[in-house]
C-alpha cells in the first residue's frame, strides 16, 4: 500500500513497486524544473551518480524537460581516476542521463586534477551557479554523497571538500554496486559536496529502493537526527522529500 506522511519536515513517499516509484520521482522533478523556468533562465541541479536512480533518471528521460536550460553537476568524485574511468560517477552520469539529454552545461568533477584545486573549482561553479534541486541517494552507512558519518558536518563552511579515507563501509558499497572488483582496486580518497551544500537547494528529491537499504531507512526516519546517520539532515529540509519502497521501507513502523 502507498503511504504519504512526514517525519520532521520530510516528506515520505512509500511506495509498493520500485519502477512506478521511479517514475513518480521523476514526474515530481520535472514539474519542479518547469516551476523554477517560470522565474529563471536556467534551473541548475546537483545529480546522485547511483545504480538506485536509475528508474528515475530513465524515467526523466521521458518527462517533457527544457534540458537546453538545465545546468548539471554531480556530488562526489574519486581521487585519482579520470572522466572516462568505468568507475567514475561522471562517466555513470554521462552515460545513464547527461549524455543522452541536450543539457545546457555538464559541470564534472576530474579526479586527475589536484583535489584542493577541483575543490576549489568546484565550490566557485557552484557559487556561480546556485542550485536550484539536488537529486540524491542514501549509503548503506548513512551517508549523503561521500559524507561518511566520521566526516560528515551538518554546518560545514565548505561547499566542497576531500574524504581522505572513505570508511569501510562505503568502500563495501562501492563493491557490490559493480564499480570495482576488490577493495583493492579502489582509491582510498574522494572529491564530495558537502551536507549544508547540497541541502541549500531550496527543493531535495532522495530516493532509496531496495532491501539492502532496509537497514539504513530505519535509522534515518525513526532514529535520532545526528551525524552517526548524516541522511537525518534531511529531516530538517523545508522542501525534502524521500521517495522509499516496499523493500528498503520494510523495517520501518508505519
Amino acid at each position: 500500500m502507498n503511504k504519504n506522511y512526514f517525519v520532521d519536515k520530510l516528506n515520505v513517499i512509500k511506495m509498493d513497486d520500485r519502477i512506478e516509484m521511479g517514475v513518480a520521482a521523476a514526474k515530481e522533478t520535472a514539474e519542479l524544473i518547469r516551476k523554477i523556468l517560470l522565474t529563471k533562465e536556467d534551473v541548475n541541479i546537483i545529480f546522485a551518480s547511483s545504480p538506485y536512480l536509475l528508474d528515475v533518471y530513465k524515467a526523466m528521460m521521458n518527462e517533457k524537460i527544457e534540458w537546453n536550460r538545465v545546468n548539471a553537476f554531480h556530488m562526489d568524485e574519486y581521487v585519482g581516476i579520470s572522466v572516462e574511468h568505468k568507475a567514475s560517477f561522471a562517466n555513470f552520469l554521462r552515460n545513464n542521463l547527461l549524455g543522452k539529454v541536450p543539457v545546457k552545461n555538464a559541470f564534472y568533477m576530474n579526479g586527475l586534477n589536484d583535489p584542493e584545486e577541483e575543490c576549489k573549482r568546484y565550490a566557485n561553479l557552484l557559487e556561480q551557479y546556485p542550485v536550484d534541486i539536488t537529486m540524491l541517494g542514501i549509503g548503506t552507512n548513512g551517508h549523503l554523497a561521500f559524507n561518511d558519518p566520521y566526516l560528515a558536518d551538518f554546518f560545514d563552511e565548505k561547499a566542497v571538500k576531500i574524504n581522505h579515507d572513505m570508511d569501510d563501509e562505503c568502500r563495501r558499497q562501492q563493491i557490490v554496486d559493480g564499480w570495482f572488483a576488490a577493495v583493492e582496486e579502489m582509491p582510498k580518497a574522494s572529491i564530495t559536496i558537502t551536507i549544508p551544500a547540497m541541502l541549500k537547494a531550496p527543493y531535495t528529491i532522495t530516493v532509496v529502493p531496495g532491501e539492502a537499504k532496509k537497514d539504513i531507512i530505519k535509522k534515518t526516519l525513526e532514529g535520532p537526527i545526528g551525524l552517526d546517520v548524516p541522511a537525518t539532515a534531511l529531516r530538517l529540509h523545508r522542501n525534502a522529500k524521500l521517495y522509499i519502497d516496499a523493500a528498503s521501507s520494510a523495517d520501518l513502523v508505519i
